[in-house]
């Protein structure tokens, strides 16, 4: 018999994580030939979330837990389920059931055919969501997708089950700024995607604020991209050309027609131009430095301050 692990990162879920359980219990009931592991990563959550985690892991074996010592954000929670999960096959899902679990039976389907590695979900629609933060999402998608060798699908979610070998792929990538999307078409593998429409969040509210979304989409851009580095080089190349001209035309003006130079306004707006391209190509260079230097530190992903093995009682 296979067995199942559902990697399922929780911050402050506590409105969800019960209805959540129940949903699960029902497709775990459904799905005979198969054993499951629920392991649910609590990221650093100030409210009744992990006082519900123990009452689930002492109610239900198959509940597991890892609890974080403070907020690492998302990406190091799916790390770390990744690392502790003992499944032949790992899922990855959010608990706001905005992933449905009843594709799990279909993804464990596919998978057992023996045709795929992965099999991932993808929205096609994204009825109920904001339409600024939708088009924010489309235009995302688009740039990435040019500037990187990378392919990453539009309307990917994180909601995804595959083999161990890709699982332990992943792993392998061990760098602190982490694009989980990124690094799943990275490693490659065969990977089938199902599509599906929208869910929107069963309870509580998201954690995702347009802040947190615009520094996520810049981990995507500077994790999976040097071209933003080109930009420096082909500005400085493009502006060093420009000002010879404009030095060439000047001359000849004052030669031909003895038109001296004028138009203060003129050159302080173009002074004003340049040195903003130049603080923008700084502004790159900044980003791709404070990664690296993130990445020298050699910090840990995440730091464990409780987990199931404790036997916490309740």
């Amino acid at each position: 018999m296979k067995k199942i692990s559902i990697i399922v990162p929780c911050l402050n879920e506590q409105e969800v994580l019960l209805m959540y359980y129940e949903r699960m219990t029902k497709i775990m009931g459904q799905m005979k030939d198969a054993e499951f592991e629920l392991l649910f990563v609590d990221d650093g959550s100030t409210d009744r979330t992990l006082e519900l985690l123990r009452q689930l892991n002492n109610k239900d074996a198959r509940c597991r837990y890892l609890s974080f010592s403070r907020n690492f954000g998302k990406e190091a929670a799916l790390y770390a389920g990744l690392e502790h999960a003992k499944g032949d096959y790992l899922v990855i899902m959010d608990v706001d059931l905005q992933d449905p679990p009843e594709l799990i039976s279909v993804m464990y389907e596919e998978l057992e055919k023996g045709g795929y590695d992965c099999v991932a979900a993808r929205r096609v629609d994204r009825k109920g969501e904001k339409k600024v933060r939708s088009f924010f999402s489309a235009i995302f998608y688009k740039i990435l997708n040019k500037i990187s060798k990378v392919p990453m699908v539009e309307g990917a979610r994180d909601f995804r089950m595959m083999k161990r070998k890709v699982a332990d792929s992943v792993l392998r990538l061990g760098e602190y700024n982490r694009f989980s999307k990124g690094m799943f078409g990275w490693v490659g593998f065969s990977t089938k995607w199902l599509e599906y429409h929208n869910v929107e969040r069963a309870a509580g509210r998201t954690k995702w604020s347009f802040g947190k979304l615009f520094k996520y989409s810049l981990d995507g851009i500077f994790g999976f991209s040097t071209l933003p580095l080109s930009i420096s080089s082909y500005g400085g190349i493009f502006f060093c050309g420009l000002a010879f001209l404009n030095i060439c035309i000047l001359v000849i003006r004052y030669i031909i027609w003895h038109d001296p130079v004028q138009g203060w306004t003129t050159l302080m707006c173009a002074s004003f131009f340049i040195g903003g391209v130049q603080l923008l190509c700084a502004g790159i260079l900044e980003q791709y430095l404070a990664r690296m230097y993130m990445e020298v530190k050699k910090r840990p992903i995440y730091l464990l301050k409780e987990t199931w093995e404790d036997d916490i009682q309740i």
